[in-house]
């Protein structure tokens, strides 16, 4: 499948590779499996939002927070590998900075997983974990990592 052309399809189009903010890389390739750093909400080399999920940041805030991080992703899988080399995603981990009490961090991470959906139609579905914990980086809401299967 040509995804980009998908990716023109649906409108999407795919950010820059967001700077790591440590001493990692962006993705690194193993075998025929893409690994990506964390990804976080950065748009345009900026946060786009700090704050706790369930306190500053409402679910639907939260899950269009996963979609972006989930681009970056691929944008990090399309500068190591290219874009039309995914085969299918095989898995998301999301974490969610929780305000006290919030358990709804699957519905957060949705906003990664339908992106990829959306993108990947039946290779877009995954395995995946959404994990409430009580920080992340540079206080952003929302962090997620993809493994995909590359050919």
């Amino acid at each position: 499948m040509a995804w980009r052309e998908r990716l023109a399809e649906v409108g999407i189009k795919l950010p820059s590779v967001a700077t790591p903010a440590g001493a990692y890389v962006p993705a690194v390739r193993a075998g025929s499996l893409v690994f990506t750093a964390g990804q976080v909400p950065v748009v345009d080399g900026k946060l786009a939002a700090t704050g706790k999920v369930g306190a500053e940041i409402t679910v639907d805030e939260a899950q269009a927070h996963a979609r972006t991080c989930a681009l970056n992703g691929l944008a990090a899988v399309d500068s190591l590998v290219g874009i039309d080399n995914v085969v299918r995603v095989v898995k998301v981990v999301g974490f969610v900075a929780s305000a006290e009490g919030f358990t709804d961090q699957p519905e957060v991470i949705n906003g990664a997983s339908e992106v990829l959906g959306e993108i990947f139609g039946d290779a877009g579905k995954h395995a995946r974990s959404a994990v409430g914990v009580a920080e992340l980086p540079r206080g952003v809401p929302v962090e997620v990592e993809i493994v995909v299967e590359v050919s």
